[in-house]
């Protein structure tokens, strides 16, 4: 795209809110407080932003993908997930030390620009996490009609995906605190099933009935390290999620000091939750039984002595389905409305409703898009394609808080350690090369998302070259 990098603009003091609240030590908006653009609503304490961080990342990939994983390697289930886990903290590191450099909402599009200051870059990343979370959304809502739901009723899954992500985008337009409180109730519901799940495995082990030893055998039909490999790709997009939380900096009260918190602070749980239900899992039921379940969880609860009814648990996978939509559509169009905001597309994207204070237009976009998705594209595919489109968006952000150790040290920001934005860097290119990324599909739709990209970036510069052609043609007489 031609023209000039992307604005960041000049730090503010700190200010005091009329409802008595204080921003940051500095600022985080980049826009001066008398801009006539209502800004964002600085509503989201620490404690809120956990739950949008543990929120996003427990969803609908624990619930739908641990019987592949366990086709992948047998019962060792578990190592896959504490592999996927270590890696995205390692990623996580840097997007915690570069949103308290750079604390605006427009996320990895802004890092790369700060780190390398190339337009077109800044683009086509903004232009890939973009579509990352849309592709995410359109996931959950296909998963929304899966055999989860047909313990209740049976419908096309088309419609329910359609249906569910229009109710979506009214929430979400709502407000990102009516959003943030949702998700607050979702996230304790969907916990609460992976909870019980964990609780169904203690009591196997105290009463005998389990088998832990199967959690240890590695079936792997060709080299074992590729096949971890190959489950910890699996494993990875049920970690996805932690980096939208990056998007979130300019609603938040005290980002700088709550961001990091929040961000490890929901990864670890998540982490620590994933790791006991894999290894529920295996104990409980034969691998190959999870393996051919698009509902493996469920497999597990009637594979216990719990007297919990099936349908219960499968409202509660769908609750933990549909969090994970709701948080990739509010996340999604914060991030339409930060690259509006510094110029990177065009500037109807950065309007906020005064009254409601969310951006309308980026909802509207971001539903378009998902909608479009969820009713061409399949549940697996769609996820395939989040996953390594997400690899390429996190190997730059890795790289651009390395590019930026340059800068001076903000006080009071959280800072990696070197060593974790490289290795972080490292690991995403290893996971997405074609040994372990096993669906061919998820290449071709994400070169189809990129070409797309890149045919905005010439036509923008077509019509900016124009534009000057014209403004520097001497007016005829």
């Amino acid at each position: 795209m031609n023209g000039p990098p992307v604005a960041v603009g000049r730090m503010t003091a700190s200010q005091t809110r009329g409802d008595g609240t204080t921003d940051d030590e500095t600022a985080v908006t980049g826009r001066p407080p008398n801009a006539e653009q209502p800004a964002l609503a600085r509503v989201l304490s620490g404690r809120m932003l956990v739950f949008l961080v543990l929120g996003d990342v427990l969803g609908s990939g624990i619930y739908a993908l641990t019987g592949q994983i366990a086709a992948d390697v047998g019962g060792m289930i578990w190592a896959p997930f504490l592999i996927a886990f270590t890696l995205a903290l390692l990623t996580g590191t840097s997007y915690a030390e570069l949103a308290g450099k750079h604390p605006r909402a427009a996320g990895a599009a802004l890092y790369a620009d700060r780190a390398f200051r190339r337009p077109y870059l800044t683009f086509m990343v903004g232009f890939t996490v973009l579509a990352a979370g849309i592709t995410s959304t359109a996931t959950a809502a296909r998963a929304i009609g899966g055999k989860y739901l047909t313990e209740f009723v049976t419908a096309p899954v088309v419609v329910v995906a359609v249906v569910f992500l229009l109710l979506t985008a009214v929430l979400n337009a709502r407000g990102i605190e009516e959003s943030a409180r949702v998700n607050l109730v979702l996230t304790v519901i969907e916990l609460a099933g992976l909870l019980l799940i964990v609780g169904i495995g203690v009591y196997a082990l105290l009463t005998g009935t389990g088998e832990p030893g199967r959690a240890f055998e590695l079936r792997a039909e060709g080299p074992a390290p590729l096949a971890l490999l190959a489950g910890t790709t699996l494993a990875f997009y049920s970690m996805l999620g932690f980096e939208n939380s990056v998007n979130l900096v300019e609603e938040a009260r005290r980002p700088r000091r709550d961001l990091p918190r929040a961000l490890f602070g929901g990864m670890c749980i998540a982490g620590i939750v994933y790791l006991f239900v894999a290894f529920t899992s295996a104990t409980l039921v034969d691998p190959d039984v999870l393996a051919g379940s698009s509902a493996p969880l469920l497999e597990v609860l009637k594979a216990s002595d719990v007297p919990v009814p099936p349908k219960l648990f499968a409202a509660v996978a769908l609750v933990a389905v549909a969090n994970t939509a709701l948080i990739n559509m509010v996340m999604a169009s914060r991030l339409v409305y930060g690259m509006a905001a510094q110029g990177t597309i065009p500037a109807v994207f950065a309007r906020v409703l005064p009254g409601r204070r969310t951006p309308p237009v980026a909802i509207g976009l971001v539903t378009a898009l998902a909608v479009a998705l969820a009713c061409t594209g399949q549940l697996a595919g769609l996820a395939d394609t989040t996953v390594l489109l997400l690899l390429l968006v996190f190997l730059i952000v890795n790289i651009s808080a390395l590019v930026l150790r340059r800068e001076p040290a903000v006080p009071g920001a959280y800072r990696a350690p070197t060593w974790a934005p490289a290795l972080g860097a490292l690991s995403c290119a290893v996971l997405a090369t074609p040994l372990v990324h096993r669906e061919g599909t998820a290449y071709l739709r994400a070169l189809g998302l990129l070409a797309i990209a890149a045919l905005l970036v010439v036509t923008q510069k077509v019509v900016n070259d124009r534009f000057r052609a014209c403004a520097a043609r001497p007016p005829s007489l």
